[in-house]
């Protein structure tokens, strides 16, 4: 099965970072860098199809539109995985967890999963206790 590696580029006004997923060269934030480098885990690592990964699409919650980072779907195309990344100095506060779980209020993933890049926090969705 193919590696995959982050691809960098200087743009005409920005640094940029491929994201493999929607096949576009972003801005590379420090998010967005965590954000690319965990979608490379769950391709590389844990091997989930490129299909089955969704980045950045928008939802509705509680009338507001909102985008989440990243959603892992099972063989199904059910959400299965709902990852919110931060930028490595980002604490992974109750906030973030709060704010990844209005998201799966409407995705209902049974998996969501916190990171910035440095610390990975798992959770049984309904769950207030992590797992690692």
């Amino acid at each position: 099965m193919m590696q995959h590696s982050i691809k960098t580029r200087d743009g005409e006004s920005r640094k940029e970072i491929f994201d493999p997923v929607r096949r576009i060269w972003v801005a590379m934030t420090p998010e967005e860098e965590v954000r690319q480098k965990f979608i490379l885990f769950l391709l590389d690592v844990k091997k989930f199809p490129l299909s089955h990964i969704s980045v950045e699409h928008s939802i509705s919650v509680n009338g507001t539109v909102r985008r989440y980072d990243i959603v892992v779907f099972d063989s199904e195309l059910k959400p299965y995985i709902l990852v919110e990344c931060k930028a490595p100095e980002v604490p992974l506060t109750q906030e973030v967890l709060d704010q990844a779980c209005s998201y799966n209020s409407v995705l209902n993933a049974p998996v969501v999963c916190i990171t910035n890049g440095t610390d990975v926090r798992i959770f049984a969705a309904g769950s207030k206790t992590s797992s690692h």
